[in-house]
């Protein structure tokens, strides 16, 4: 009697777990490790682009993701959406990247990533791993028909929330590769970190308040810089 009390108790246990409601299992985002769930309802609204309309995806981290409040006044009128998320690295980019990118149907999309990898946000990463996921975007961009601007990380000469990772010369390497590929993949490479970096390879002061993230006048640097390299991209097509 026992052992049958135990055998009905464990299945009504185990059946209980199987049978929770599946919206209540929808809202549980713990594992959402890509964060799909961030602009899935977005996407779904966002609907296909006008004819004739020259649609560009913003696609990045918390850089991207804040730039994206200023698009109404720094790209007024333009189809620019944001897809930005704040502390991802490419491996969690590239997860999301047909339903974020490829499923909204850009000519363009804008691609600026790679310091969350070096700051170790999901793990130690080497500059090749980066260099893999963001070839593996290129190529899922350029195969549904997507023209590419890949940017530069912007520079840091240190992390706050992870101090002491001298991270400013492997940003430099990895923009050194970035460039090259681009122009040995016939793609446009996008340079920020020329302009905004200062003496010691950091983000100048007054464009930004915590060395890593750009504030307004930082973005209205890049504004100039991100139109001119849409414009190459959309001739490129």
């Amino acid at each position: 009697m026992k052992a049958t009390f135990f055998i009905v108790s464990l299945f009504i246990a185990s059946s209980s777990f199987l049978c929770v409601p599946l919206a209540a299992q929808e809202d549980d985002l713990s594992d959402d490790w890509g964060s799909l769930a961030r602009y899935r309802a977005d996407n779904q609204s966002l609907g296909v682009p006008e004819p004739g309309e020259h649609r560009v995806v913003f696609y990045g981290n918390s850089i991207t993701d804040v730039w994206a409040g200023y698009f109404d006044s720094m790209f007024p009128g333009k189809p620019y959406v944001g897809r930005g998320i704040s502390g991802q690295t490419t491996p969690q980019m590239l997860v999301r990247f047909r339903q974020d990118v490829v499923a909204l149907n850009p000519a363009v999309v804008v691609i600026l990533a790679g310091t969350n990898d070096i700051a170790g946000n999901t793990g130690p990463s080497t500059l090749a791993m980066i260099e893999d996921n963001l070839i593996s975007m290129v190529e899922l961009a350029e195969a549904n028909g997507i023209s590419v601007v890949l940017s530069s990380v912007l520079p840091v000469y240190d992390y706050r929330w992870r101090p002491g990772l001298e991270p400013a010369g492997k940003i430099v390497e990895l923009n050194a590769w970035l460039k090259e590929y681009a122009s040995n993949r016939d793609v446009v490479y996008l340079d920020y970190h020329t302009v905004m970096a200062d003496e010691r390879q950091g983000l100048r002061s007054e464009l930004s308040e915590d060395g890593v993230h750009p504030n307004e006048a930082g973005y209205r640097i890049m504004v100039p810089l991100v139109e001119v390299a849409i414009e190459e991209a959309l001739r490129l097509r």
